[in-house]
C-alpha cells in the first residue's frame, strides 16, 4: 500500500459539498486513485480565529505522478474549486489540499516540503490522519501518528461531521 497522504478542508461555499466534491474529481483523475479516506471533521480554525469552521479530511492515494506533479495537480483541484490567493495566513478557503507524506520521503525545498512540516502541531490533521493511518510512523519524528495526536499542544475543537462506514469506507 502506498503512504501517500492529503488532508483536505474547506471553509467557505458549501465547505462539505467541496470536500465531497474533490473526492469525484480526485477518482476523475488517471494518475491518481483513492485507497482510503477519513471520515468528514467540523473544525475550528487554526491561526487566524475571524472565520467560520472548516471541513476537513485526510485521504490516501495512490499515484503516478512525482510529488512536485502531485502539487501542481492540488494546486489545480483548489483553483478549480474556488480558491483565490489571500492576504490572511491561515484565513477562509474554499478548498485547501496540502500533501502530508509521500511514503517515507523527506523533501525540503523552497516549493515544496515533505513530510508537511506543521502536521504534527494541528489536531484538524492528526485527528482524521490517526483515523486511517494511526500506526504510520512520520519519517523525520519517528513517532505514529496516534502519539503525535496525544502529543498536539493545539486543543482546537474537532467534531466528527460525517462518520465513515466500516464496510464500504464511504462516508455514511
Amino acid at each position: 500500500m502506498e503512504n501517500i497522504f492529503i488532508s483536505i478542508g474547506s471553509n467557505i461555499d458549501e465547505p462539505l459539498g467541496k470536500c465531497k466534491k474533490v473526492i469525484e474529481l480526485l477518482r476523475e483523475q488517471k494518475d491518481i486513485s483513492i485507497e482510503k479516506y477519513s471520515s468528514f471533521y467540523h473544525t475550528e480554525p487554526f491561526g487566524y480565529k475571524e472565520q467560520g469552521w472548516f471541513v476537513n479530511f485526510v485521504a490516501n492515494i495512490i499515484t503516478t505522478l512525482d510529488p512536485f506533479a502531485l502539487l501542481r495537480k492540488c494546486n489545480e483541484l483548489e483553483k478549480f474549486l474556488g480558491r483565490e490567493n489571500s492576504s490572511v495566513r491561515w484565513g477562509p478557503r474554499a478548498m485547501d489540499i496540502d500533501i502530508l507524506f509521500y511514503n517515507n520521503l523527506i523533501l525540503n525545498t523552497t516549493e515544496l516540503t515533505i513530510p508537511h512540516p506543521q502536521l504534527h502541531l494541528r489536531r484538524f490533521v492528526l485527528v482524521p490522519l490517526n483515523e486511517i493511518a494511526g500506526n504510520f510512523i512520520h519519517p523525520v519524528l519517528k513517532k505514529n501518528t496516534g502519539e503525535l495526536l496525544m502529543e498536539v499542544g493545539d486543543k482546537s475543537i474537532v467534531k466528527l461531521l460525517e462518520p465513515l462506514n466500516p464496510q464500504t469506507l464511504e462516508p455514511f
